[in-house]
Parts: structure tokens; sequence; C-alpha cells
């Protein structure tokens, strides 16, 4: 299975595998987690970021406990669309995480997607609509960045027949 941009990679999702959404930041990695119809996407929590081997661990349990079968993780592009620093961590972070075969199978299925925004928008959406305070902000924000991204990723192969092919 390859790694890439969704755009890309699409053709290789089977359909019928939950996704897992992560929205990668330097202290925290949010996750949301989809239906198997490609549905919904739910946040789920935050993880504390400290060292790779042990947020992996976390991410096994969540995607044995969910039955994963692919992750998409928000690809933070330069406002112009042009990849800088932060994409190349995250294509590392996936480049690392695909050498756990035991945590995300023997040819894992990621793809990036396009996250410019993605917590400005949860952030407004939270100050605007919700009214809720700085510190509850702060510990929702990353799993709604992820639910966020994940759900744009779901409503793109949606539209592209991606999801409906057999």
């Amino acid at each position: 299975m390859p790694i890439g941009i969704l755009q890309d990679i699409a053709h290789d999702y089977k359909v019928g595998n939950r996704l897992l959404g992560l929205d990668m930041g330097s202290k925290t990695i949010g996750l949301a987690v989809t239906d198997s119809r490609l549905s919904v996407a739910t946040p789920l929590q935050t993880i504390q970021r400290r060292k790779f081997t042990k947020d992996i661990l976390i991410l096994k349990t969540v995607m044995e406990d969910y039955e994963i079968g692919g992750l998409i993780i928000g690809y933070p592009l330069n406002m112009d669309g042009s990849a800088g620093p932060r994409c190349e961590s995250i294509r590392h972070f996936a480049e690392e995480l695909a050498k756990y075969p035991d945590i995300v199978g023997e040819n894992p299925w990621m793809a990036f997607w396009d996250e410019r925004l993605s917590t400005v928008s949860v952030e407004d959406f939270l100050i605007e609509s919700v009214d809720m305070s700085r510190t509850k902000r702060k510990q929702v924000v990353d799993k709604l960045a992820a639910q966020h991204i994940l759900q744009g990723a779901m409503d793109y192969l949606k539209s592209s027949g991606f999801a409906d092919k057999p």
C-alpha cells in the first residue's frame, strides 16, 4: 500500500476500512475516527506527544480498538500550496510509522490531506458559535481539527467515487 497525497493514492483505498485522522502538532496529536461507510468523522482523543515509540503504542491501541484500515494525516501546506519543512516532518513521521508493521500492518495506506487553516477554522467555530473559553478550547481543538481533516478527506473520497467502488 502507498503513502502519499490522498488524490494520488485514493484508488488504493479499500472500501469498508475505517480511517483514522491525525492532526500532527509538535506537542500533541489529535485523533478522529470514521465509520466504515465514510459518513461521519468523530473526534476521538488528543495524545500528548512524548517519544515516537510511546506515541505509536497509543496509535496501535486505537487502531486495534477501532479496526482501522488506513490513516489520513493532516498535511500542513503553506498558504501558496507549496510543501515546507512541516510537510517534510509529516512525511518523515509516516515513513517511520511504516517501519512498524505490527502497528500499521505490512502494507499501510497512509494519505496526506491538506490541512491549511483547519485549526483556525475549529478555533473560530469554538469562539464564535460555542463561546468556549480558551482553557476548554485547548482541551478539544486538536481532536476537532483531526475531525475536520478527516471529514474533508472522506468527502473527497465520496465525491470522487473512491469510497463506493467494490
